[in-house]
């Protein structure tokens, strides 16, 4: 075996993340601090192993499911490559075509799709109150199913992005920090500006600030959110972090400032979204079936956006970070000025020039999902990886 996969190891073996076998993963805080060590640690060596053209097949046969209540592209396809580098097949459950839409029961639904799952992967991020409800009845429902005897093993589910949280994403931007900045070791005191950017569009979802304020400031980083107001988010989200910085001995602060939270930052992440009390709304106007009144708030929140122009990712406020040279995130795809509209998150001169970066950024996803599955499914994941080591069955053969 090669000592880095060996340093992998050694790596799992001082961490205690044993509750994590046979569980689900829905948001990063109901996790511990080894316990997305473990997440982090089995990712890379995922990696290192398709990197040397190992194959990381623990699954002979099985299913991982996909529900995307959202259009995806990304998480979409690094959830299939997830599955798939572990040896599932993936099916899509199309509500559209399933017998969802003429009102099958989240019970019957979740264990009809569960015969031969392993893996149930749900993205739903767009009502408030809803998705990580909907998740959660999903594995009491699968739970139920095997308890019954209906179900041969209880699939486990990954949360691909909810109303509160997306996990898998907030977790491969921060593994891409951890390579950047070469260790966690090396995060503490470093400022993170988590900001509002002004979008053409309107719905965006809260998750992913969210999830960054949530899972950054486990690290000791002076976190910043950053947003004009009345764009606020979900306030026991920020209860989180205030908690989480206190207890990792960092800092998390917001302001209606781009340019202070720009100031002197290592790390900066401009991304659109939607305000949390117009979310609520327009949940309610959707329960309620009202279309007149969801247009109209289109429009009302449309005109709040244009009222902010300038919370963008400009070269000038990128020349204010620690040394004009902050690393630049964004889960994609980023609205560029001049290229995907006319005025946007970021200007296109500041994407070209992280563009690598970016997709390196996006790179880490699949196998943050695929060590979720991983660690959930595999009762000794180091033992697991010394077997595959050994076996050395090349993934082609060229």
């Amino acid at each position: 075996m090669d000592q880095k996969l060996q340093s992998y190891i050694e790596k799992l073996n001082q961490l205690d993340f044993q509750r994590m076998y046979n569980g689900d993963f829905f948001l990063t805080w109901e996790k511990t601090n080894d316990e997305l060590a473990a997440v982090f640690t089995l990712a890379d060596a995922l990696r290192h192993l398709r990197e040397q053209n190992i194959s990381t097949r623990i699954f002979e046969s099985g299913l991982g499911v996909s529900l995307f209540r959202d259009n995806s592209t990304r998480t979409r396809f690094s959830f299939a490559a997830a599955c798939n580098l572990l040896g599932l097949a993936v099916q899509d459950l199309d509500e559209g075509k399933s017998q969802i839409a003429h009102g099958e029961t989240v019970r019957e639904t979740a264990n009809m799709v569960s015969f031969m799952a392993d893996v149930i992967g749900i993205r739903d991020d767009m009502y408030i109150g809803k998705g990580n409800k909907y998740m959660h009845d999903v594995v009491d429902a699968v739970t139920e199913g095997h308890a019954d005897g209906v179900l041969e093993q209880k699939p486990t589910l990954v949360n691909l992005q909810c109303d509160i949280d997306h996990p898998t994403q907030c977790m491969a931007d921060m593994l891409h920090i951890i390579h950047q900045f070469g260790g966690v070791e090396n995060l503490k005191g470093k400022k993170l500006a988590m900001t509002w950017a002004h979008s053409p569009s309107y719905g965006k979802p809260l998750s992913v600030p969210q999830g960054v304020i949530g899972l950054m400031t486990r690290f000791g980083m002076e976190v910043v959110l950053a947003h004009p107001e009345g764009y606020e988010v979900m306030p026991q989200v920020e209860e989180v972090a205030r908690k989480n910085a206190a207890a990792a001995g960092g800092s998390y602060r917001r302001t209606n400032s781009m340019a202070e939270a720009f100031q002197g930052a290592d790390i900066v992440y401009p991304k659109s979204w939607a305000p949390f009390a117009a979310m609520e709304k327009r949940t309610d106007l959707y329960a309620q079936g009202d279309s007149e009144g969801i247009q109209a708030l289109e429009k009302e929140l449309l005109a709040q956006n244009a009222q902010h122009k300038d919370w963008c990712c400009t070269e000038e406020l990128m020349a204010t970070t620690r040394e004009g040279k902050a690393l630049y995130l964004h889960c994609l795809p980023a609205d560029i000025n001049g290229v995907s509209c006319a005025q946007g998150e970021v200007e296109a001169s500041v994407f070209d020039r992280y563009r690598i970066p970016l997709y390196k950024e996006a790179s880490f996803k699949p196998y943050i999902i695929a060590a979720m599955i991983f660690l959930a499914k595999v009762k000794d994941p180091q033992a697991a990886l010394t077997a595959l080591a050994q076996r050395g069955t090349p993934r082609w053969r060229g």
